[in-house]
């Protein structure tokens, strides 16, 4: 247990971190609370989370599960602290019930996702891995013919599902940095955000029916879950360009791979998956025509240090008995 400022007097909290953070969170924790941590860079085993929680009052988390499991082994728990913006890792439902608080750290990460969807954007459009490969592999001959030409970003139409901060990001690219036109499906309107990007609102369908590039930005949810399935890849145009990097549940991946092994659309680029890490034999590695990441929308080293840091300041706020200021609600 860290213990650096025992001599007022006052017992401080007690909290796990169960993910590597920096030195200087741990510093400004340490002014805060006593605490244990989680050293490796793998994800801490469950049995292990079981264990050290039980005497806790906050937990700085990162994707574990917060179930009814956890609340029952931990009877002083009274807030946890995710380390992302999701949050589908809450059973909020349990939470309340045992009076436990959560909370995100959103607004941090919004460019570096938005970044990352362009890189992805690029990469499946233009073939970047694949013909890396190809050049890597000793293929590179000749001159290559259009069997190998890719697909232009610029002045194309792009979709956006899920309009929010992340999405402004991503539209804000699209629109002054690729002079793309801007379609957008979301559970509201948000006319703010069509006067700055001149994007245009419109039902689901016609998004993926007009899009050149689709990208899928929502939280996952029970209405998301398989938001986009085999009906909606045969919406879109087989020379589209399908983007996740919401959550590996919302696409029905099954759909997806057989879409793009049929050439019913004309790539893809995923960060998310349903099963992480994916496992090897996954069908989706075997196909050229898809760029697959390990879940990185926000793995920038500045990025992570300011989520990091957030969730900390999320952490003290609520056991100070405080309102944190990215509290989680059902």
């Amino acid at each position: 247990m860290h213990d650096k400022a025992k001599g007022d007097g006052i017992v401080k909290p007690k909290v796990y971190i169960a993910e590597p953070v920096p030195t200087f969170v741990e510093n400004y924790l340490s002014e805060h609370c006593d605490y244990e941590k989680w050293e490796q860079n793998e994800k801490v085993p469950r049995d292990v989370l079981l264990e050290k929680i039980q005497d806790k009052d906050g937990l700085l988390n990162f994707g574990s599960a917060i179930n009814e499991e956890l609340l029952e082994a931990a009877p002083n728990l009274k807030v946890v602290s995710n380390i992302s913006v999701g949050y589908d890792n809450f059973d909020l439902q349990a939470m309340a019930k045992h009076n436990v608080i959560g909370t995100n750290t959103p607004y941090v990460l919004d460019d570096t996702v938005a970044d990352l969807v362009f890189a992805l954007m690029l990469s499946a459009g233009r073939r970047v891995c694949e013909l890396d490969s190809y050049v890597k592999n000793g293929e590179w001959n000749a001159e290559i013919g259009k069997e190998h030409f890719g697909l232009d970003v610029h002045h194309r139409t792009i979709g956006i599902i899920g309009m929010g901060r992340i999405g402004e990001a991503v539209a804000k690219r699209a629109k002054f940095g690729f002079d793309m036109n801007v379609l957008y499906y979301n559970r509201r309107r948000k006319e703010e955000a069509e006067q700055k990007f001149d994007a245009t609102y419109c039902d689901l369908q016609t998004l993926l029916k007009q899009s050149d590039f689709i990208v899928l930005l929502t939280p996952l949810t029970d209405e998301t879950y398989h938001l986009i399935g085999e009906k909606e890849f045969l919406l879109m145009k087989e020379t589209a360009i399908f983007i996740n990097a919401s959550r590996g549940k919302t696409v029905d991946e099954e759909a997806l791979i057989h879409a793009l092994a049929e050439k019913k659309i004309f790539a893809a680029g995923i960060d998310t998956f349903t099963q992480e890490p994916i496992q090897k034999d996954n069908p989706l590695l075997s196909l050229q025509n898809v760029v697959t990441l390990p879940h990185i929308g926000s793995a920038t080293l500045k990025t992570r240090q300011q989520m990091a840091m957030t969730a900390a300041e999320n952490l003290v706020a609520g056991l100070q008995g405080k309102t944190p200021p990215n509290i989680v609600r059902g």
